[in-house]
């Protein structure tokens, strides 16, 4: 910056108040100090800047699997709202791990990020006492933590799930196989919660070895869905806890030489863009991706203008059932 000075001919000053925009410059002098710039080669050092600010204009951003297309529209509308509002974004991806979850989230602090917005793998000790240690205003997203009195937004899981099931139900299916998530997340409990809950509204017995866990990946659906469909009184219904898994659940399917609908149905939460063009086009309850990602940003940033309120805030949104044809009538034997 002294040599940007001595090279417009102007104050080490006007020099600062130029290129942080702190005060008004003359159209003249700006013109000589961006000329100097040039010449020069000077950039601005981010780390002296964040030392002499107490700030790096950086939010820490970490999720479960980046792969899922659910966690990749959420995180590019967060970082467009962050962006507009002149923050950078640090992502991470925990892989549906808490032990790297937690590993990132000491690396986010460490680089001294605003703040945080995290999709928790699952809840342990460690989590909470980084995130109830730091001053540092945190947002999560998908799935919420028991103990952390913090904000959150989140989906109305247990409804989502309940009324695609009912729907399921409606259709005349009793053996409907459901393929969970995580136990450890909230939205694993929950999802199987609202499955519960459709089953004994409508007076279906509830049959544990329906029930097989997919831990949200691919490959896991697959198993889940091979273990269903091997049964001796396979279900008729199949309903997937989330996108991935469901991808894993259809290769089952055509690996199994059965046909969705007609063998099985199958639905799932989650929309994706590639659901309205399968074949079958797949039923799924659609989550607000566009929402979740705008209220998120929009809560950190009010913590860190200090415009919140003193207590943490839970926004809970809804899904929407996109009924398309992969559910079918079932026929009684």
């Amino acid at each position: 910056m002294i040599d940007v000075a001595q090279a417009a001919g102007v104050s080490i000053a006007t020099v600062s108040a130029f290129i942080n925009g702190t005060a008004n410059v003359s159209a003249d002098l700006g013109q000589r100090i961006e000329k100097a710039i040039r010449e020069i080669g000077y950039q601005r050092n981010a780390i002296a800047r964040s030392l002499k600010l107490g700030t790096t204009r950086t939010i820490g951003l970490t999720v479960a699997d980046i792969r899922n297309p659910f966690f990749t529209d959420v995180v590019a509308t967060i970082q467009q709202v962050l962006n507009a509002a002149g923050y950078a974004v640090m992502l991470c991806c925990n892989e549906e791990d808490t032990v790297q979850q937690d590993e990132q989230i000491k690396l986010l602090l460490d680089r001294m990020v605003d703040g945080l917005i995290i999709a928790p793998a699952g809840e342990d000790d460690i989590m909470r006492r980084l995130l109830t240690g730091t001053r540092k205003p945190v947002v999560l997203i998908d799935r919420v933590c028991d103990g952390l009195d913090v904000d959150a937004i989140v989906l109305d899981n247990l409804k989502a799930v309940s009324d695609a099931t009912n729907y399921l139900i409606n259709l005349g299916h009793r053996r409907i196989g459901y393929i969970s998530g995580s136990p450890e997340t909230s939205t694993g409990r929950d999802r199987l919660a609202g499955y519960r809950q459709a089953l004994e509204a409508a007076g279906v017995a509830f049959i544990p070895d329906l029930v097989r866990e997919g831990h949200f990946r691919e490959a896991d659906g697959y198993r889940a869905a091979m273990q269903l469909l091997t049964m001796p009184d396979r279900p008729t219904a199949i309903f997937s806890a989330n996108n991935l898994m469901v991808i894993g659940a259809m290769r089952a399917i055509r690996d199994m030489g059965l046909s969705c609908p007609a063998d099985v149905s199958v639905a799932c939460m989650d929309d994706f863009p590639w659901a309205d063009v399968f074949n079958p086009r797949l039923t799924t309850v659609a989550q607000p991706v566009e929402a979740i990602g705008e209220q998120a940003a929009t809560l950190l940033l009010e913590r860190l203008e200090g415009r919140a309120p003193h207590h943490s805030r839970r926004l809970v949104l809804h899904g929407n059932l996109m009924i398309r044809n992969s559910c079918s009538p079932r026929i009684p034997a």
